[in-house]
């Protein structure tokens, strides 16, 4: 028969995964670091895939194939689920919508504060005290407010969770001056994300927007997230990524 079902363009697939996580029905793998179809029954046509992926590499077409069989795709998560029993990263889950994030929940840690530590001139990284270099609190994306005086006339570091875990010079080189904003783009609700960037972004003052994400194919999509806030918010203003290797060096 001839239906709607996803093609993926194996030159633009960069193996990041987010779509195999998106598919409900299992119907997509990485085979050979490329994301694939498994079979043309297992896909429903309906593209829940296609927002997760960071490339555009996900197209819905129309072609002759097998019709969706919701029999074959429960006997095929039923297998999956036998064979990766007990281990919880693996576990097969249908994806739902995050709701919206509430930071004004009533808990004291998210309480939004201007941090202004004591900085002796002078002080460096070998200091037995040297002061932290962040400047406001929270700095989680979900948690952060819209409105804000931090915001104001900053440079804003869109932060990858990972990247000050690797980069050793992270407070004196990336973080010193700027306000930040941490997020990570596999394992948070994007699009929640974008609409509170954009937000963020169109309601304030922001000098700038700089992006430090790690060198990883998945966390490519901080950067696309923040072009695409950057855009909606109708903002002109300087934009910079900057690219963490594992090792701890900057590329």
């Amino acid at each position: 028969m001839k239906r709607n079902i996803i093609q993926i363009d194996q030159e633009k697939c960069n193996g990041c995964g987010l779509c195999v996580d998106a598919c409900a029905e299992g119907a997509i793998q990485l085979i050979d670091g490329k994301a694939k179809l498994v079979t043309d029954s297992y896909c429903d046509g309906l593209g829940a895939c296609l927002g997760h992926c960071p490339m555009d590499a996900i197209t819905i077409i129309e072609r002759e194939a097998e019709a969706f069989d919701e029999n074959a795709v429960e006997a095929h998560l039923h297998s999956y689920r036998q064979q990766h029993q007990g281990c919880p990263g693996t576990t097969v889950r249908t994806l739902k919508p995050a709701p919206p994030p509430t930071p004004e929940c009533g808990c004291p840690g998210s309480m939004p504060r201007t941090l202004n530590f004591n900085r002796p001139s002078g002080t460096t990284r070998s200091s037995a005290h040297a002061p932290s270099e962040l400047r406001q609190w929270p700095v989680q994306l979900h948690l952060v407010p819209v409105a804000s005086p931090n915001w104001q006339e900053a440079d804003l570091l869109l932060c990858a969770d990972c990247v000050p875990v690797a980069y050793g010079d992270f407070q004196q080189n990336l973080l010193r001056g700027r306000q930040i904003i941490i997020a990570c783009p596999k394992l948070d609700n994007s699009t929640n994300y974008l609409d509170k960037l954009t937000a963020i972004l169109r309601d304030n003052d922001i000098r700038s927007l700089a992006v430090a994400r790690m060198e990883v194919p998945c966390c490519s999509g901080l950067v696309r997230l923040a072009e695409n806030a950057l855009a909606a918010s109708g903002k002109d203003i300087p934009f910079e990524q900057i690219i963490v290797n594992i090792d701890g060096s900057l590329q």
